[in-house]
Parts: structure tokens; C-alpha cells; sequence
């Protein structure tokens, strides 16, 4: 019943251990990056309409507004 030695088994060497860490980082990169992408396609989205309402405007008068 009395189980003999360590329990925690053996130490990771150099290689797990940076492994582990690349992929305990990529995470958060991984959601960040989505999210922002999610940010600017939904600002993209949402500012479409203005942009186009712009761009008919500007056309309009020969594509001189604000020009010098």
C-alpha cells in the first residue's frame, strides 16, 4: 500500500519546458489576436455606411473636396 519514491514523477528537461511555455503563451496571443481582428471588422462594419455616404459625396463634386 505505501508507494516508495516521488510522486511528482521526473522534472521536465530544457525543451518541455520551453514547449510548455510556447504553448501556455500562445493562448493569450491567439484570443488577443482574435479579438482584435473581431474589433476592427466590427468598427469596419459599423463605419461602411458613413464611408460609402463619403465617397457619393465626394464623387459628386469631381473628387476636389478639400484639396488645395
Amino acid at each position: 500500500m505505501a508507494q516508495g519514491g516521488s510522486t511528482m514523477g521526473e522534472e521536465p528537461t530544457w525543451p518541455e519546458l520551453l514547449l510548455i511555455f510556447a504553448a501556455v503563451a500562445a493562448v493569450p496571443v491567439v484570443i488577443g489576436g482574435a479579438l482584435v481582428l473581431t474589433l476592427i471588422g466590427l468598427v469596419m462594419w459599423v463605419t461602411a455606411p458613413l464611408r460609402r455616404r463619403r465617397r457619393a459625396r465626394s464623387a459628386d463634386s469631381g473628387g476636389e473636396v478639400g484639396r488645395a
